[in-house]
């Protein structure tokens, strides 16, 4: 866990992605001598923050978003949500601006503008602009994880230990998804048109609730806000279940990711949300069980070798 722990300290809300691109390249650059296939990696202005990994002829790609919840700073404190973060009053908030760091205090109460303001114990005015991220606690037992940003730090984590052993496939690290997307459309077209790639696995966390709960297996969406191709679907469960790795079907009416970006892409892509779910979504607090943990990185690895 100590990956996923690191994972967790790096600041990078929607739009401030840098930081964790920056990390990626270098983990991979350094690990990849040890994994099966030693991918092509594509970065570069055309593709902003986020990074592609091609392994092998790949018929598959497994996107995860890099970006988080959080915060920017306003005018006279007060704090605009970025992506949708839940978090109580006194919730410490890190980050920093021209004038050092920062370690403040979220204080909850709401004007007319629903806009959030960091409390007045802090004694100075933030730089306007400024990106504030909840502060890590990272914890863990012989049953769960748990720290801000498990969504969607354990995403990227479990892409990274798919890495290790995948011949054939595409790795994606997308941006924006916390804020509604805006990266995904062009990797569809560079992946599709260059490589022929149109199936998709989305490494994402979902919810617990009252049918998807934890230590009962990874949750395979057949649907959120967003309606995949039900055939594709299907594929996926009958070879799930063939695996005899624990999962979970997960059937919602709300929530979105990668896939619903994918979805609305101009490409035939086929998608599926594949993920651990976790309690506190989007809070300091996103508790996730290991034995979905371990479920996911299974099913992942099974599923790219026979998709």
């Amino acid at each position: 866990m100590k990956l996923l722990k690191k994972l967790c300290t790096i600041q990078a809300p929607s739009g401030s992605e840098k930081a964790m691109s920056q990390f990626l390249l270098k983990h991979i650059k350094k690990e990849q001598k040890n994994w099966k296939v030693q991918p092509e990696i594509l970065i570069g202005e055309d593709f902003q923050d986020c990074i592609i990994l091609i392994f092998g002829e790949p018929r598959t790609a497994i996107f995860a978003h890099i970006d988080s919840v959080g915060y920017t700073v306003g005018y006279n404190n007060n704090l605009i949500k970025i992506g949708g973060p839940s978090a109580k009053k006194g919730v410490k908030l890190v980050g920093e601006d021209s004038q050092g760091k920062i370690v403040c205090e979220l204080d909850a109460k709401e004007d007319e503008h629903q806009f959030l303001t960091y409390s007045a114990k802090f004694k100075r005015i933030l730089d306007r602009g400024t990106t504030l991220t909840y502060q890590p606690d990272f914890r863990e037992d012989n049953n769960y994880v748990q720290c801000c940003y498990m969504d969607n730090r354990l995403g990227i984590w479990n892409a990274l230990e798919v890495a290790k052993t995948l011949e054939n496939g595409a790795i994606v690290f997308s941006a924006w998804e916390e804020h509604g997307g805006g990266s995904v459309g062009y990797l569809a077209k560079f992946l599709y048109e260059g490589f022929g790639v149109k199936q998709a696995l989305i490494s994402d966390i979902t919810w617990v609730t009252e049918g998807v709960k934890h230590g009962k297996g990874v949750a395979i969406s057949m649907r959120d806000s967003g309606i995949p191709r039900r055939s594709y679907i299907n594929k996926i469960v009958d070879l799930a279940t063939t695996s005899k790795i624990p999962f979970q079907l997960e059937v919602e009416s709300a929530g979105g990711s990668d896939g619903n970006a994918l979805q609305r892409s101009p490409y035939p892509f086929d998608w599926c949300f594949i993920g651990a779910p976790e309690d506190h979504v989007h809070s300091p607090d996103e508790k996730v069980h290991k034995k979905d943990i371990k479920a996911m990185v299974e099913m992942y690895a099974y599923l790219m070798e026979r998709l």
